[in-house]
């Protein structure tokens, strides 16, 4: 039986990287979900992203599938006022979003994939379940680390920092992050 939601629909996939937008957070653990879209969008030859849902947004195809791309312009706390209006323009079913993010509880460097599960105290996940009214998106989760303290603001200065790491292994991360999130699109 065919899916009326998604019956017409512009696109298969929305590929969501999730960050802050501006120069300050640019080369920054949290921004890695937005490092991960650049890097899809440039494998997938997508055109040069525009003004769109409150992100910046490029849609094409991914060899097969039909994707979009988009990077919120919101502040990561707000992510969902982008995520959940581009969702219901494109009229994808949630099995259909992929969001990708930076995960203090994995160890640098570990890519996860999964659908669904907790937030994990990350504001950004929150706003984007918020916005979608469940859970139970698939989640790209990139290891970014942890300092050595739980104190909040210790780990807000670390995901907010520059990146401790070289600059070859934040690579390499991100792409093993887009493998995984392009592997779970192509994969159709």
């Amino acid at each position: 039986m065919r899916n009326p939601f998604r019956a017409g629909a512009p696109v298969d996939w929305l590929v969501v990287g999730l960050g802050n937008p501006g120069a300050r957070y640019a080369r920054t653990p949290h921004n890695v979900g937005f490092a991960v879209a650049e890097e899809l969008a440039r494998r997938w030859e997508l055109p040069r992203p525009r003004q769109r849902y409150a992100g910046l947004y490029a849609d094409g195809r991914a060899g097969g599938p039909r994707v979009a791309v988009l990077r919120p312009q919101t502040y990561m706390n707000d992510a969902g006022r982008s995520v959940g209006p581009a969702r219901g323009s494109l009229r994808l079913d949630l099995d259909r979003v992929v969001v990708i993010h930076d995960e203090i509880d994995l160890p640098f460097g570990e890519v996860r994939t999964r659908v669904g599960g907790g937030l994990a105290g990350h504001n950004g996940l929150r706003s984007v379940r918020q916005a979608l009214g469940s859970p139970d998106f698939t989640r790209v989760r990139v290891g970014v680390g942890r300092p050595d303290s739980t104190d909040p603001d210790d780990v807000a200065g670390y995901v907010l920092g520059r990146w401790r790491q070289p600059g070859e292994e934040v690579r390499a991360l991100v792409e093993r992050a887009a493998d995984a999130a392009a592997a779970i699109v192509e994969g159709e």
